[in-house]
């Protein structure tokens, strides 16, 4: 914002062309759908063969529609298995916390 040059003008404009042609595009909400929030959860203990660090990934459904995901590499190496689904277990009631808030 206090300086902003011609790339930030070309990627603002990439957004609003993607907005432009995803219109059409949206969630879908059942109308017998029971509108239960449900998560999963895992990870991929020491899945980096390099820094051994594991991944994690979940996901979250509001009745049988997807409404977030992700995954990513932990911050930090997990001793073991149990310790990488714990971590990911926290990052995803992080975003559960964030979700439950927003809804």
């Amino acid at each position: 914002m206090h300086e902003p040059r011609k790339f930030h003008m070309e990627v603002a404009l990439r957004v609003v062309r993607y907005l432009k042609n995803a219109s059409g595009q949206g969630l879908f909400f059942s109308s017998n759908n029971d509108f239960r929030l449900k998560t999963y959860c895992d990870s991929n203990w020491a899945g980096y063969p390099i820094t051994r660090r594991s991944t994690t990934g979940y996901c979250f459904f509001l009745g049988s529609s997807l409404i977030s995901w992700r995954s990513k590499c932990q911050k930090t190496v997990s001793l073991s298995s149990a310790e990488a689904e714990y971590r990911a277990m926290t990052s995803g009631c992080c975003e559960l916390t964030w979700l439950k808030h927003l809804l």
